[in-house]
C-alpha cells in the first residue's frame, strides 16, 4: 500500500516466537559474559597506573575440582605476576646498581625496577632511560625509597615479584680466573677487582665500615684436588647468573610465550624456545637443587632446578636423544651457576622415552615463580616470559670445552656463591 509522506507509520508488529527466543539468547550470553568477566577479574585484578595485583590467599582448583589450600591458611601471597621489565630496563639499573655498590648510597637494581613497575603499572613499554635517572639522581640527593614511594599502592607488590624473579642473580660471589688476570697485590692484600667487559661482573661491595671487601687472590683447586697454578680466585660484584646457552654456540629466539601448543591439548606455550644445534651445552642459569631430572612426554629429556631460596625453579627441556644430561647428575644433586647441565636436543611429545618427536633442535626454557608450596603443581603455576630476561643474561655466557674421547663438555672457569 502507497504511504503518503505525511501519514503515520504502521505499528510495529509483535515480537514473536522467534524475537522472544532472541531475547533470551542474548540475556543468557550477556549472563555468561558478566560472569566470566568476574572470574577474570577476580583472578587478574585490573592494574591501576600506579600499581599491579594483589595479596590474596591462593586456592587453585586443579583439573579433578578438588581444591588445593595454601600451606598456612593465614598466610597470603602473590597468585599472579606478568613479568614485562625489558632487558634495556635490567642492563640500566644493574649499571646504576654496580656504579654505587661501594658508595653511599648504595642504589639497589631491584628497587629501582619496582619503583618503575609501580609507575608504569606494570607495563615496561611505557619504558624510558630518562625515568631511571631522575631516580638515581633523587636518591643520590638524600631522598629515600620510602619517600618516593609512599603514595605508590603497589610498590611492595612489584618489589616483592621482581625480587621473586631476580633475586638470586646479582651480588658478591668468587670467580676463577686466569693468574695473570688476578688482582694485583703489592702490599701483600689482593688489590680491587677490575670490571669484566661483557660479563657483568665488576667492584665488590663496601662493608660496614665503608671500605671495600678486598678479593681474594688464591691458587684455585681443580675438581680432582689437584693444584691448578694457572687461575686464581677473584672477589666479584655483579651479576653472577649466566645464559642458559653455553658461550660460542649459536641460537635463535624470538618472544613465543603464550604462543597455541597443541600435543596432548590445547594449551600455552609458558616458556621461551631457543633454537640451536643437537649437542649444544645447556648452562645452569642460576645455583640451586635439582628437583627433577627424567622424561616427560611433554618436555622429553627435562630437568628441574630450584633456587636456594625456593622462589624459582628453572626448566629445561628437549634434551638430547641418548646422552641428555651432564654425568653424575641425579635428584638432589646440588648446581652451581654456570655449570654445564645438559645438551640441546629435539626429544619429547611422546609417551615413549627417549623418542625425537620434536621437528627443531631447541632448548625449552621455563621459569616458574613459587610464594608459596602449593603454587608448585596444578593450576595456580606462575610461569613467567624470559625473553627479555634471556637477553639481558647473554651478557654473561659460561666458556666451555669439549671433554677429549667424550659426549662432554665441561666449564672452563668456575665460580662459587659467597
Amino acid at each position: 500500500m502507497l504511504r503518503l509522506p505525511f501519514s503515520s507509520p504502521s505499528p510495529s508488529p509483535t515480537p514473536g516466537l522467534t524475537r522472544l527466543f532472541l531475547y533470551a539468547e542474548a540475556g543468557i550470553l550477556l549472563l555468561l559474559g558478566i560472569s566470566l568477566l568476574s572470574s577474570y577479574i577476580e583472578r587478574y585484578p585490573p592494574l591501576s597506573q600506579a600499581g599491579g595485583g594483589p595479596y590474596q590467599v591462593s586456592i587453585a582448583r586443579q583439573d579433578n575440582g578438588q581444591e588445593e589450600k595454601p600451606s598456612d591458611p593465614d598466610k597470603t601471597f602473590i597468585k599472579w605476576v606478568d613479568f614485562t621489565v625489558t632487558c634495556e630496563a635490567m642492563t640500566k639499573a644493574l649499571d646504576l646498581d654496580m656504579a654505587t655498590c661501594q658508595s653511599d648510597p648504595h642504589l639497589d637494581w631491584i628497587q629501582l625496577l619496582a619503583y618503575l613497575g609501580a609507575r608504569y603499572g606494570g607495563d615496561f613499554s611505557r619504558y624510558r632511560a630518562s625515568d631511571l635517572d631522575k631516580l638515581a639522581q633523587a636518591l643520590k640527593e638524600g631522598s629515600t625509597m620510602a619517600e618516593l614511594t609512599k603514595e605508590m599502592k603497589y610498590y611492595d607488590y612489584y618489589l616483592e615479584s621482581y625480587t621473586a624473579v631476580l633475586g638470586g642473580m646479582v651480588g658478591t660471589f668468587l670467580e676463577e680466573v686466569p693468574a695473570e688476570q688476578a688482582p694485583a697485590q703489592t702490599d701483600g692484600t689482593a688489590g680491587q677487582a677490575t670490571p669484566q667487559a661483557g660479563t657483568g661482573a665488576g667492584q665488590v661491595p663496601p662493608q660496614a665500615d665503608g671500605t671495600a671487601d678486598p678479593p681474594q687472590a688464591t691458587p684455585s683447586q681443580a675438581s680432582d684436588g689437584d693444584d691448578d697454578a694457572g687461575t686464581a680466585w677473584a672477589t666479584r660484584y655483579g651479576l653472577k647468573a649466566f645464559s642458559p646457552i653455553a658461550k660460542g654456540f649459536p641460537y635463535t629466539e624470538f618472544d613465543d610465550f603464550g604462543t597455541a601448543r597443541s600435543y596432548g591439548f590445547k594449551r600455552q606455550h609458558l616458556g621461551h624456545d631457543m633454537m640451536g644445534q643437537v649437542g649444544t651445552p645447556i648452562i645452569a642459569v642460576e645455583s640451586g637443587t635439582i628437583e627433577a631430572i627424567g622424561w616427560n612426554q611433554y618436555g622429553g629429556w627435562r630437568i628441574g632446578i630450584r633456587s636456594f631460596d625456593k622462589k624459582r625453579y628453572y626448566y629445561y627441556a628437549h634434551l638430547r636423544k641418548n646422552y641428555p644430561y651432564q654425568s653424575g647428575l641425579e635428584e638432589g644433586s646440588i648446581v652451581q651457576a654456570g655449570d654445564v647441565i645438559g645438551y640441546m636436543g629435539r626429544t619429547g611429545y611422546s609417551r615413549t622415552e627417549n623418542t625425537n618427536n620434536i621437528d627443531e633442535p631447541h632448548l625449552h626454557f621455563g621459569l616458574q615463580l613459587i610464594f608459596d608450596e602449593s603454587q608448585k603443581d596444578g593450576n595456580n603455576e606462575i610461569w613467567i616470559s624470559c625473553y627479555e630476561l634471556v637477553r639481558f643474561l647473554h651478557q654473561h655466557q659460561s666458556q666451555t670445552e669439549k671433554v677429549p674421547d667424550t659426549k662432554e663438555w665441561h666449564r672452563v672457569y668456575r665460580t662459587k656463591d659467597r
